[in-house]
Formats: structure tokens, C-alpha cells, sequence
């Protein structure tokens, strides 16, 4: 069985440039491929993330949200990422079920308690009886209440992250925008098809973040994510790719190399 973690990026499913803007066509599309790769394999577990992009992105960096909520402004900040998440949610989801995918909502604030932005605890059995009953589960980046620091945010892999421990994915898939994870950010001439455990020291410095809003750390905190979970994990393979090319996201769900791979060697 083939258990995928897979993301679907905000820069991706949303125009984070313009707040509030969702792609619909795109993620349209994303969810007949989506639908296709499933469709013709037996033996594929999913569940699904999407990032915030220009929904929750944009007020969690006016408040400053992921460093902390203390102060009744920042409490109202929480409520408006969390509103703004939400409602990007609410899209994906009424489109995937349109598309005929079995979706079912856990936002990561309902399930998940942080300490000091790191997973305390969650409550997995919900989630793992949706599986059970074949249901794909859909979370998302959200707000998450911290017992430190009051509240933070968690992006999707933070939530793939706490998932693993007890749902440990054979494969994670990150699709955004970007082709795959490059050497030379911005000039993008120099794609890295793999990189290796004994790599990601060398290359992580190389990296930059992404280029509009994103407080949970672009490119360099996904690929540093993968690894720690591919340390603990040294089976796990993760993928980064672009999903603006059709045929993309049915290739990395079928199993073809597409982008940049990561893994333990």
C-alpha cells in the first residue's frame, strides 16, 4: 500500500499576490488528475493539504501570528487567518467533491495542540476512521492553539509532519508552482532532479524563500521538513514539482519521477 501525503501549494490553488483570490480552474484541474491517477490504481491511501496562499498568508504576516498570540489584537488576527484558511478551504473541498473525490475536512485547529509551535498532541482516531471508511481526508495550513505561546500557525507539512507519527506516508508529494527545487533562486537556471540526506547540508544555504508572503518559510523550510521526516523515516521518498504543467500531478501520483526527488540516498 502506498500511503501519499499529498500538498497542493497556495501559490498554486490561489494568486497570492491579490488577497483572497482563489485559481479556480486550476485546482479544477488538479482534482481530475487527481481523480484519474486514483482511479486506475487500487493501491493508493491519500490525504491531502493546501497551503493558504493569499487567504491566510497575507493577515497571519500583518499579525505576526506564527511568533505568537497574546495581546486581544493578535487574538483577532488568530480568528482572521483562521476565518481566511477557512474559507480557501471551503473552495477546494466543494470542488474536489464536485470532481467525484470522496473528500472529508479535519482542520488542523479542531485536531492539533501545540507547545511552543511544535506538535503536543492530536486527536488521530477521527481521522484514521475516515481512511478506514475510504475517504480522503483534506487538511490544510491553519491556526492551531500553543499552551506556550498562546496560538501559532502550522503550515501543511507542519500537519503532514504530526500525521507521520502515527500515519507514516511511504511518499509525500509537495506541488506548487516552482518546477522542482533549484541551486540558483530567483535565476532558476539550475534544477536539482535529486538531493540526498548527505546533500541537504550543502544545499539548504543555496535556497531562498518564496518571493510573495509566506510566513511559514518557502522552499528552505519544506525541504529541511522533508528531511527530518525522511531522517526519522529513511524509506520515505518526498517530492517537489510544479502542478501548473498538466500531466504533473497524475505522473507523481502514478509514481513517475517528476521535479526535484529527496531522499535518504
Amino acid at each position: 500500500m502506498r500511503r501519499i501525503f499529498l500538498k497542493l501549494g497556495g501559490s498554486l490553488i490561489t494568486d497570492k499576490h491579490r488577497a483572497a483570490t482563489a485559481i479556480p480552474e486550476i485546482i479544477e484541474r488538479l482534482a481530475e488528475e487527481i481523480h484519474l491517477a486514483i482511479r486506475n490504481q487500487q493501491n493508493i491511501q491519500l490525504i491531502i493539504g493546501h497551503g493558504s496562499g493569499s487567504f491566510g498568508h497575507i493577515p497571519a504576516k500583518r499579525y505576526r501570528t506564527r511568533d505568537g498570540v497574546q495581546t486581544p489584537e493578535e487574538w483577532r488576527g488568530f480568528l482572521e487567518v483562521y476565518r481566511q484558511a477557512r474559507r480557501l478551504n471551503q473552495i477546494v473541498y466543494e470542488i474536489f467533491s464536485q470532481k467525484g473525490l470522496p473528500v472529508i475536512a479535519f482542520p488542523p485547529s479542531a485536531i492539533i495542540q501545540a507547545e511552543n509551535k511544535r506538535l503536543a498532541e492530536w486527536n488521530s482516531k477521527p481521522l484514521v476512521s475516515a481512511i478506514q471508511a475510504g475517504f480522503i481526508p483534506l487538511v490544510n495550513g491553519d491556526v492551531v492553539f500553543d499552551s506556550r505561546i498562546g496560538g501559532t500557525i502550522f503550515s501543511t507539512e507542519d500537519v503532514f509532519m504530526a500525521l507521520a507519527g502515527s500515519l507514516p506516508p511511504t511518499e509525500i508529494l509537495l506541488c506548487g508552482i516552482e518546477e522542482g527545487v533549484f541551486a540558483d533562486f530567483p535565476t532558476c537556471s539550475h534544477l536539482l532532479p535529486k538531493i540526498t540526506l548527505a546533500e541537504k547540508d550543502g544545499i539548504l544555504p543555496l535556497l531562498q524563500g518564496s518571493a510573495a508572503p509566506d510566513v511559514t518559510g518557502g522552499m528552505v523550510e519544506k525541504v529541511r521538513l522533508m528531511f527530518e521526516l525522511i531522517q526519522t523515516d529513511p524509506q520515505l521518498r518526498a517530492m517537489i514539482f510544479s502542478g501548473l504543467t498538466p500531466g504533473n500531478l497524475q505522473d507523481a501520483l502514478s509514481g513517475i519521477p517528476t521535479g526535484t526527488l529527496l531522499t535518504k540516498e
